[in-house]
Order: C-alpha cells, then sequence, then structure tokens
C-alpha cells in the first residue's frame, strides 16, 4: 500500500504492504487501471467521451474519474467536478473566477494523490491542465507509475514553439490531432503522436447537400452561402458587423441567394438578431453549424476550428478575422506568429488553398469581393473539393481508439504495483 510523504509525493510500497503475488507464488490479479481524467468545455467533453469508450475496450476492468460533462458521465467517468467550471474565456473573465480555479486546482490535486490513478489525461484547457500535468509528474517516484498525457496540442504550429519543450515538461506524451505537430515536439525531445482528428472520423467524405437543405427547408436549385462570425459574443461583436454588411453586398450582386446565419447560443442568438435586421435574404438559425455548411454552396466563416468543419464539408470558403489592433501591433512586433498561413485548410495544405483576409484586410469590400468569387467559381472547380478530401482521409485515422493505444502503451511500460 502506497503512502503519501509530508510533501505529497507518492511514496513506493513498503515491506509489509501485499506483494503482487498469493502465498502460493501465484501472481495476484493487478488491480483495475485507473485513468484520471479533466477536460473543459464540451468540445473536451467530447473527446473525453469517445477515450473513455475507447480505453475501456483494452481495459474492461478499468476505473475513470476526473473533471467532465455529460458525455463523459454517460461514458462512465466518476465526474468530481463538471466540465464547464473551466470554461472561462478572457482575460476579465479569468481573473474574475481565478480564486474560484485555484481553489479547484487544489482539491484536485489533494484528490489526485489519494485516488492514485496510473494514467493522468489532460484534455485541451492546457491552462488548467499544464500545470496539474507538471505538478503530477514531479511528484512520481522511483516506481515510475503515475504517467501524464496531453491530449490535443496547443498551436505550437502558429506561434511561440518554444511552448513544445515547456509541455514535455509536464505531459509525459502529446496527442496531437495534426500531422505536422510531433515533429515540432521531436525538435525539443518531446513524445508526440499524431492521432488524427475526431471531426475527421465524424463527418462523411462526401457530404450530402441536398439532404441537408431539406432538413434546413431551403430551396435546393437557388445558391446558399453561411454565414459564420463566431460562436462567442467578442468575435460577434468585432467580426459580425463586417461580415453580415458583406453578406448583403453579396445578396445584391448573387440572384436568390438565401443565406444562413447559426446561432450557437441564445446570447449569440440575440446579437445576430440585430445585425441582420431588414436583411429578409438571411436566415437566423439555432445551432446547426455544420448542417448549414454542409448545405451551402460556400461559406465566410472566422478563423478557428470551423473552418475544419468547413472543409470536412468539402465546401469554397473565405475566412477572415481580426482582434484588438494593441493585441494585432504586440504579437507582430514581438514576432511571436511563425506562420505564413493561419486558417486550418491552408496550414494543412502547406499553401493557400482558401482567401485568407486577415486584420486589416478585413473590410466589407474584400470579404463581399472573395465570397462572390467563391460562389461563382467554387463549385466549378473540382480541385478543390479534391484537396480537401486527400487532407480529410489523412485525419480521419479514429482518433480515439488511436488515442488510447498510445495511452495503453504508457500503461503497459509502466512497473506493475499494488494499489491500497
Amino acid at each position: 500500500m502506497r503512502s503519501e510523504t509530508r510533501s505529497g509525493t507518492l511514496a513506493p510500497p513498503s515491506v509489509d504492504q501485499p506483494a503482487l503475488s498469493t502465498p502460493t507464488g501465484q501472481p495476484a490479479e493487478r488491480p483495475p487501471v485507473r485513468f484520471a481524467l479533466v477536460a473543459g468545455e464540451a468540445s473536451g467533453d467530447l473527446l473525453g467521451a469517445g477515450l473513455v469508450d475507447a480505453l475501456r475496450e483494452r481495459f474492461p476492468d478499468a476505473e475513470f474519474a476526473g473533471i467532465g460533462g455529460p458525455r463523459m458521465r454517460a461514458a462512465g467517468l466518476d465526474a468530481w467536478h463538471e466540465s464547464d467550471e473551466l470554461a472561462v474565456m478572457g482575460l476579465a473573465e479569468v481573473l474574475r473566477h481565478l480564486p474560484r480555479l485555484l481553489a479547484l486546482r487544489r482539491a484536485l490535486r489533494r484528490r489526485l494523490l489519494d485516488w492514485r490513478p496510473d494514467v493522468y489525461v489532460g484534455i485541451d484547457a492546457p491552462d488548467f491542465n499544464l500545470p496539474v500535468e507538471r505538478w503530477l509528474k514531479q511528484r512520481r517516484t522511483g516506481d515510475g507509475k503515475l504517467r501524464t498525457v496531453h491530449y490535443v496540442s496547443p498551436s505550437v504550429w502558429a506561434w511561440r514553439e518554444g511552448r513544445a519543450a515547456r509541455i514535455g515538461r509536464s505531459a509525459d506524451r502529446v496527442l496531437c490531432l495534426f500531422p505536422m505537430e510531433p515533429p515540432i515536439y521531436a525538435r525539443h525531445g518531446v513524445d508526440a503522436r499524431f492521432v488524427g482528428h475526431p471531426l475527421a472520423d465524424e463527418m462523411p467524405l462526401e457530404p450530402d447537400r441536398d439532404a441537408a437543405r431539406a432538413r434546413l427547408g431551403l430551396a435546393t436549385e437557388r445558391p446558399v452561402l453561411a454565414v459564420l462570425p463566431g460562436s462567442r459574443l467578442g468575435e460577434i461583436a468585432r467580426l459580425g458587423p463586417t461580415f453580415i454588411e458583406a453578406a448583403r453586398h453579396v445578396a445584391q450582386a448573387v440572384p436568390g441567394l438565401q443565406v444562413l446565419v447559426p446561432a450557437a447560443n441564445a446570447a449569440c442568438r440575440a446579437a445576430l438578431e440585430r445585425l441582420l435586421a431588414g436583411f429578409p435574404a438571411a436566415r437566423l438559425i439555432d445551432g446547426q453549424a455544420r448542417r448549414a455548411m454542409i448545405a451551402s454552396d460556400a461559406i465566410l466563416l472566422a478563423s478557428g476550428t470551423a473552418t475544419l468543419e468547413a472543409m470536412l464539408a468539402k465546401r469554397p470558403m473565405v475566412v477572415a478575422y481580426k482582434v484588438a489592433p494593441l493585441t494585432y501591433r504586440i504579437v507582430k512586433g514581438l514576432g511571436l506568429l511563425k506562420v505564413d498561413h493561419y486558417a486550418l485548410p491552408n496550414v494543412l495544405a502547406g499553401e493557400a488553398v482558401v482567401p485568407e483576409l486577415m486584420q486589416d484586410d478585413c473590410t466589407v469590400e474584400a470579404l463581399s469581393a472573395a465570397t462572390v468569387l467563391a460562389l461563382r467559381e467554387g463549385t466549378a472547380d473540382p480541385s478543390l473539393p479534391r484537396r480537401f478530401r486527400a487532407i480529410h482521409e489523412t485525419l480521419r485515422r479514429d482518433a480515439s481508439r488511436e488515442a488510447a493505444g498510445a495511452i495503453a502503451e504508457l500503461v503497459r511500460a509502466a512497473p506493475a504495483g499494488a494499489r491500497p
């Protein structure tokens, strides 16, 4: 039975503790493997649920506990806290919630020491998970049993590549969603594995546009533009007016255009309703962003994960973004950004396959002109869907099972030991 030292370190078994063998010399049954998983936000909850299912296939008697949402609980996680307790965005929000988050982290660390997992898996939420992983790794004793894994690499390919080495000091293994990420970690001596992207597993290689239009009640013979200025109020405030005005210009240039604007939640819907006043061609819908993209002929959207969904939907797109002017000057002035492309389809392709209109280029005129071109020429050019399909196939690796396999290797490599 392991004990905890005064410093909080996990001490190895004492001499009077039971060994992994019976009095007759026969091997004793190894205790169930314990996995601690901590996920923030809905996206992490989805990843975590798939991972729990895949790990249970390999370890039928495994125990799962930590922080998760409804999907992870349904998969069998003993949720000590809810994942939305970690879902804090923006500097002001983080500062306001900092005392609560620090208390939550202290409580989690104490409970982890008591529970003694074999593996800790931090799912995204790097500001919360990486310090916990590093703390646990520092307290691993000579038995080497506890392993730390970080699932979903921060965007080291985009800026501050030096973070890769610091992440390696926290995680024994990093599970990456994109193929360009492990080589970056390798340059810093960090063990990283490409496991594929769950979105690529979920979405069909050939999306059904007609079915999506039927579900949304759209006219099949008229062109459709999907407009996604962001899923957070800050993004809508910053990008929404420019995006919606650009869509108005596009509607004037493209006869019969149907414009779909998905709202991520009630607050986003209220903000978008004000922007769409007096725009009869536009239709605001609740959620269904993926369906709207599949139903479209072209997509105007903010840079982010949505661009990956747009690529997996095999649709032409125009990607745009802008941040606060001071933030942009600081980032550019310090040379923190290390990429030529921002949009994920361009990053994955290694070249500009879709237009990117960032910061000062994110104007009504530029967006509307590029979107009209995408609507008129995108569907006539078969090379873009073929390119997108090839990337889709690269990302489609059954990510949950690949991640479970990479974690299982760490479990097998760890020395066996009895748990109280």
